[in-house]
């Protein structure tokens, strides 16, 4: 057997060893480590801040009259004030999904949103675009989300949340969590005081960890995220960005935005 081939099985084997310790082992052995002053982490909510906003109802309302060479005004001249035709053409459009209309007129949000929450939201890309702060640039200390309760996992779903925890009370969670947190915070300060990379230390903060992006969209795209999110099946914290988005907007276009994404979605997400 040759030298390489002798180094890859000794290798091999001490992985073996290593994945076959009891979770009492490891416990013991972490225990047995040098006693650490953690930093203490700091824990924010989640924010959605509306930037800029262009357009209105009525630049839907154009936007589809625009086919037979036609335009509307406000009614009276009174700003936000739609036509009884131009509210009826806007439910007609959202109702047989003629979505071309609603994608003249856009929103841009500031939003601050634990990573887990963020990974979730950047899979919609249609009609959007996204830009986040990277931590291979900054190196200040980062904050974490603020749970308010740790939820259980249900017996008969692969995915979701449903009452407490089975045998951790609500105490011990947010405990254990804390713990977590504030080794991988100490672990990510110190590598950058010790001359690691920012792009390599960042790899040790947890998913708790808030970050921050410029969301920016049509009124077609912010509709089919909302629909989405606040849909009762998906994740709560989810729901919250998305809520946060659905009172801007229904502020904004109120008209459309009925039209688009009904009270009764948004209200079955806040229950």
């Amino acid at each position: 057997m040759n030298r390489m081939k002798l180094i890859a099985l000794t290798f091999l084997a001490s992985l073996s060893l290593s994945a076959h310790e009891t979770t009492e082992q490891k416990r013991l052995a972490i225990a047995a480590q040098p006693e650490q002053t953690l930093f203490q982490p700091t824990y924010e909510p989640m924010e959605v801040h509306l930037v800029d906003h262009m357009g209105s109802d009525l630049t839907v309302v154009n936007a589809a009259r625009v086919s037979f060479n036609k335009e509307s005004n406000w009614k009276n001249g009174e700003e936000n004030n739609l036509k009884k035709g131009d509210k009826g053409l806007i439910r007609y459009l959202a109702r047989n999904n003629h979505w071309t209309p609603f994608g003249h007129a856009f929103a841009t949000f500031r939003i601050k949103a634990p990573l887990f929450v963020a990974r979730q939201l950047v899979k919609h890309t249609v009609g959007l675009c996204w830009n986040e702060v990277s931590r291979r640039y900054v190196t200040y200390e980062p904050t974490f989300y603020a749970i308010e309760q740790w939820r259980g996992r249900p017996k008969n779903m692969k995915q979701g949340s449903k009452g407490d925890p089975r045998d951790m009370s609500q105490d011990q969670a947010h405990a254990s969590a804390n713990h977590a947190i504030a080794q991988a915070l100490t672990s990510y300060m110190d590598m950058l005081q010790a001359g690691v990379a920012p792009e390599q230390a960042r790899m040790v903060l947890p998913q708790t960890m808030m970050t921050e992006w410029y969301w920016s969209g049509s009124l077609a795209a912010w509709a089919r995220v909302c629909k989405l999110r606040l849909d009762p099946h998906a994740q709560q914290e989810t729901a919250v960005i998305a809520q946060g988005i659905n009172e801007h907007l229904k502020d904004l276009f109120p008209v459309s935005w009925s039209a688009l994404v009904p009270t009764e979605k948004t209200s079955s997400a806040n229950t």
